[in-house]
């Protein structure tokens, strides 16, 4: 009977938890909500080739409604978590509320602007298709209000890119800027005599691509200085005001355009007490993912901190396949558990990490041995494009990569902005090509 059903309500559509589902499967003891503030999915770790007007934001995202529409026990909820109220199973959201048997927190991560009010205000982070766009757009308007502020006292600072953050992120997303720069910019921008934007690529850290292998950070290094980076290590952004990044060393840069992948931080969970969570707000959980003193409350992937596992007794790297492991190894666990069968704690297997630095450019870390160059980027592209959710999906990325990098050209460079009228609030779309 339907109503005999256990109610399982995740929060948040990531890795953790579209694994999750997916793994628990059509089990008929159980109905699934799926609770999040967008109505998609989609696959950060090509968020900043739709940043770049590389690929379609359509490309890496997909509805949840239509990804689990043949699941007859999943249903939706669009709405913000409010609140946890462990006590009576209910959680608030902005939307209603709605009660639970078994609650799984897969919300990730935010921004960490690390108390920078003003870097908070101005600077682009990078986080979803959302921020995306707002980069793509951002950085199209700065090549024409150029163009056209010939007066402009600071006029240079809409040719500045600064990307704060020499992590895996602030490494693709300035090499693909360069990459635009030297293969787009002179070709379709005659205004610009030649000139093209500067990148500034900023971070704290003493390399390059922090977690990974000296080869790798080494290999990031050289190819984005011939590109044109200009590279700070060893130094941190303080501050942005009056379009100007402020560095802890004093030197300034004047820019239009900050571009923060410097850090995240566990999105808040209401309701929770806080002894309940640890480093970066990461929720307390034990070997099998479930929350310190809660049987049917579990957190997945970014969001959670677990010192359980042998292998990483400092806690698991936020990274896409740990969520990814963690959402299957939850669903087989909570199945087991109601069968009354003995669970398996969760234990990472590092299947390596890689990113990717420009064309035909990028570096990976296996377990056993890393390399660099042409087969790496080649690697890196066939292993980001199975997880992509939808053989449809797939298929559309490739074909856009496939005729970017070979035409140098990707033909997604428009300026899309949206005004809403005061008189009757309608939504007006305005699309400069």
């Amino acid at each position: 009977m339907a109503d005999n059903k256990k109610h399982i309500i995740v929060v948040g559509g990531g890795f953790a938890g579209i694994n999750f589902i997916k793994s628990l499967g059509k089990n008929p003891a159980y109905k699934v909500t799926l609770v999040d503030i967008n109505n998609y999915n989609f696959f950060p770790p090509l968020i900043y080739q739709a940043a770049t007007a590389f690929i379609e934001a359509s490309n890496i995202s997909m509805p949840f409604r239509k990804m689990f529409k043949r699941h007859n026990g999943f249903s939706f909820h669009l709405g913000k978590l409010l609140n946890i109220l462990p006590e009576s199973n209910v959680i608030e959201t902005d939307t209603g509320n709605l009660t639970y048997d078994y609650l799984i927190l897969a919300t990730g991560t935010e921004t960490n602007f690390f108390g920078m009010e003003n870097v908070k205000k101005k600077a682009f982070p990078m986080k979803n298709i959302t921020d995306a766009l707002a980069i793509r757009n951002k950085l199209l308007l700065n090549l024409e209000d150029y163009i056209q502020r010939k007066d402009d006292p600071n006029r240079e600072a809409y040719l500045n890119i600064v990307v704060a953050g020499g992590g895996p992120s602030g490494v693709e997303v300035s090499g693909m800027i360069a990459e635009l720069s030297e293969r787009i910019v002179k070709k379709e921008y005659p205004e610009l005599a030649g000139l093209k934007p500067n990148i500034h690529l900023v971070d704290a850290a003493p390399a390059l691509l922090g977690p990974m292998s000296s080869v790798a950070q080494k290999e990031a290094q050289e190819v984005l200085e011939k590109l044109g980076v200009d590279i700070t290590l060893n130094t941190a952004v303080k501050d942005y005001v009056d379009d100007t990044v402020i560095l802890a060393n004093g030197a300034e840069i004047k820019t239009k355009t900050l571009i923060w992948t410097s850090g995240v931080i566990a999105r808040e969970l209401p309701g929770l007490p806080a002894e309940k969570f640890g480093r970066g707000r990461r929720v307390l959980v034990d070997q099998f993912n479930a929350v310190q003193g809660y049987n049917n409350i579990f957190a997945i992937g970014d969001l959670c901190f677990q010192d359980t596992d042998s292998n990483f007794p400092n806690g698991h790297p936020q990274l896409a396949q740990v969520a990814m492991q963690q959402g299957v190894r939850l669903a087989k666990n909570i199945i087991a558990k109601d069968q009354g069968q003995s669970l398996k704690p969760f234990s990472y297997v590092d299947k390596g990490s890689m990113a990717i630095i420009a064309r035909y450019h990028a570096v990976a870390d296996l377990p056993k041995f890393s390399f660099t160059g042409f087969f790496a980027w080649l690697t890196w592209l066939l292993i980001h494009l199975f997880p992509i959710a939808g053989f449809r999906n797939r298929w559309k990325l490739l074909g856009n990569w496939v005729w970017s990098f070979y035409s140098a050209n990707s033909g997604l460079r428009l300026i899309v902005r949206s005004e809403r009228k005061r008189d009757n609030n309608e939504v007006r779309t305005n699309i400069h090509g």
